[in-house]
């Protein structure tokens, strides 16, 4: 009988799980998804899965060498509480669920990088048990990828306190990757964070966008109107359709996209009033190749989200930005400061007030308004490049270490 062998089982370094809690919006999953793409694309990562509680994750499309695994959602209410969206289960038997799911992918795909979007210890607490695995595994390494604006610095510091937030950061992770300039500002300002673990913080600088895919042609030129997901965006969307009823001679006309999550009696009362604009306002529901729209439009009118705000900067936009205050002020902060250094235009409530006049004047001054390029806005956009190079820096420690 002859002899054979079995070679043994190896594969590529390269694995990078995303994590993304995705209560509400889109800001999360967006986020990680264009960190994943420019992982994979650069070749850095071989392949990876973005674990994400978005109820709408389905509706992206992904590049080949990129994956999600849905979390069971969850909804978040008007007085702060959440509850589950599966039908028959509470909020802590979803959660457990959801925590079981997140260490088991884990487990199985056994990355060479876990990113973690914004929640240092995950949705109540969820990621805690895999982190635990991973630091007693001591083969993956742990980022935490924060946006250039949490909240107000006495709030976030009252949250992380009451999360265990900063705990999970000091014991956990290898690096922080904060996306954005820390000349802009700093998130972590008002957390008691200790001096070794600020020096594991790089600032990336911002994510840059491309319109990757031809957008529908467009009849002529437009404005775009987007308030993200939509779901905060209702006092937004109403203003610029009160402004096109009381100007009829308000133009460009308006491309609307509400987001997905903006539907009901508000949007049906929406779209009555947009047929009554006779074309001079086009509304959409949800665009996933929303770039392609930015790349188009004459200017940009929108909220204050991370994403929307890389898409303002990277296609180089002029914009007016009509940011929300509750429940948090991260949009109020990062449009103030990004308006202090020229980069777009807000709309106040303490100076403009938020008036259908307001907004007409805003728009008629678009024309005029400075580019953001005019401003540095190309300096600000090296987030993806610093995210591959640190990507890079910590694949080849793992291949030493497993040397």
């Amino acid at each position: 009988m002859g002899n054979s062998t079995t070679a043994p089982f190896t594969r590529q370094t390269g694995r990078v799980v995303l994590y993304s809690h995705d209560t509400f919006g889109l800001g999360h999953l967006r986020r990680s998804r264009t960190v994943a793409t420019a992982l994979t694309q650069a070749g850095v990562a071989t392949n990876a899965i973005i674990l994400t509680g978005s109820p709408i994750a389905g509706r992206f499309t992904f590049p080949e060498a990129v994956d999600h695994v849905r979390l069971p959602g969850v909804k978040k209410l008007s007085d702060g509480s959440y509850v589950s969206q599966t039908t028959g289960m509470d909020i802590d038997e979803t959660t457990a669920l959801r925590a079981s799911l997140i260490q088991s992918a884990v487990s199985q795909y056994d990355p060479d990088l876990l990113i973690v979007d914004k929640e240092p210890t995950g949705f109540r607490g969820e990621l805690l048990p895999t982190l635990e695995d991973l630091r007693t595994g001591g083969k993956t390494s742990v980022v935490l990828g924060l946006r250039d604006v949490l909240d107000d610095p006495d709030v976030l510091a009252a949250e992380w306190a009451r999360k265990g937030a900063v705990t999970a950061t000091e014991s956990f992770y290898d690096e922080i990757w904060v996306y954005g300039l820390r000349s802009v500002y700093d998130p972590t300002a008002g957390l008691p964070l200790s001096p070794e673990t600020r020096r594991r913080i790089h600032w990336t600088g911002y994510l840059r966008r491309e319109a990757t895919m031809p957008g529908a042609p467009q009849d002529g030129p437009y404005i775009l109107v987007t308030p993200g997901g939509g779901g905060d965006g209702q006092s937004m969307v109403d203003l610029v359709l009160s402004a096109y009823e009381q100007d009829p001679n308000l133009s460009p006309r308006a491309v609307l996209v509400y987001g997905p999550f903006l539907s009901g009696d508000v949007r049906d009362d929406f779209e009555t009033r947009v047929e009554a604009l006779n074309g001079r306002v086009e509304a959409v529901g949800f665009e996933s190749n929303i770039e392609a729209l930015f790349a188009g439009a004459e200017g940009v009118v929108c909220m204050g989200g991370y994403n929307t705000f890389c898409e303002v900067l990277s296609f180089d936009k002029r914009a007016v930005i009509v940011p929300r205050t509750r429940p948090r002020r991260e949009q109020l902060i990062r449009a103030s400061h990004a308006e202090a250094l020229r980069l777009v235009r807000m709309l106040d409530t303490q100076r403009e007030g938020m008036t259908p006049a307001a907004m007409i004047a805003a728009i008629r001054a678009l024309p005029d308004q400075a580019k953001p390029s005019e401003a540095g806005a190309q300096d600000l956009l090296g987030g993806l490049d610093q995210v591959i190079l640190r990507t890079r820096h910590l694949m080849n420690d793992a291949v030493r270490a497993a040397e």
